[in-house]
């Protein structure tokens, strides 16, 4: 065959093999809905250690309100629920790397967040607080400097006191349960932390306990997905509004909390 006959034969094939492949790369774009549905499984992650969200029960089983609105939503969608337990600072990176499907991980939603992940409706809250014992007069960021406290990393705690309190020293610990283990032996005498490990950080320490200095923010928590799932996002937006309109998500929370969710928390912005 003529060289430039057989040159423009094989350009002819390319191109015409070019909407093909377009075709085939939109079809074989991720549908996370679909694929959940296809394996009858669905990924939660959940960080484990963390009181009344995600811990071990007297049997050393997965439990919390995190961990049993994983299984809620496996069981609405029929399929079985396979708890992917990560550390605090792989909440994002497990979804941007579609490890596990969704997280379920008392993540607050915030603006850089919802940058490389995305989120449902909120289906609960969290107050960020700074707490220590009484002896320590501390009543706003300013009243940090010079004293130490302590924090988890990758935590919405983490950025606000490393952006506020100017002077302070910091000590970052990988997960709230060595956070915990910090407070209760005596180490920190100072923490920005949540209400619901608050209460299990006084379970366990001994001697004085540490009061609220003062609220830092009231938080919505979303469920995070991997950018771009849209029918598994709507799924989920769903399945929120509903559970919140028949009960079952808030008596959830309250049954592990001890606490009321606002009634009209799905309809929140962040």
């Amino acid at each position: 065959m003529n060289p430039i006959h057989a040159g423009r034969r094989r350009f002819l094939l390319g191109a015409a093999a070019l909407p093909a492949l377009a075709l085939g790369g939109r079809a074989a774009r991720a549908d996370e809905l679909a694929d959940i549905r296809a394996a009858k499984k669905l990924r939660v992650a959940v960080p484990m250690g963390v009181p009344l969200f995600a811990f071990m029960d007297g049997n050393l089983q997965p439990t919390g309100s995190d961990v049993e609105t994983g299984k809620l939503i496996a069981k609405a969608l029929g399929v079985e629920m396979e708890l992917v337990q990560i550390t605090n600072a792989a909440r994002v990176p497990i979804i941007q790397t579609r490890k596990a499907d969704i997280l379920v991980g008392n993540l607050a939603i915030t603006p850089e967040r919802a940058k490389v992940v995305d989120f449902t409706v909120p289906y609960a809250t969290l107050d960020i607080i700074v707490a220590g014992t009484k002896n320590i007069a501390v009543k706003n960021y300013d009243d940090l400097k010079g004293k130490r406290i302590g924090v988890t990393r990758a935590t919405v705690n983490d950025t606000m006191v490393t952006q506020n309190a100017r002077g302070a020293e910091i000590m970052r610990f990988e997960d709230d349960a060595t956070l915990l283990t910090a407070v209760a032996s005596g180490q920190l005498d100072l923490v920005s932390t949540q209400t619901a490990v608050l209460a299990s950080m006084n379970e366990k320490r001994g001697g004085e306990k540490l009061e609220v200095k003062f609220v830092q923010q009231s938080l919505n928590l979303g469920i995070a997905l991997p950018k771009g799932e849209t029918a598994l996002k709507e799924w989920l937006d769903d399945w929120i509004r509903k559970s919140f309109a028949d009960g079952s998500l808030p008596a959830l929370f309250a049954k592990f909390h001890n606490r009321e969710l606002p009634k009209d928390l799905p309809s929140h912005t962040a």
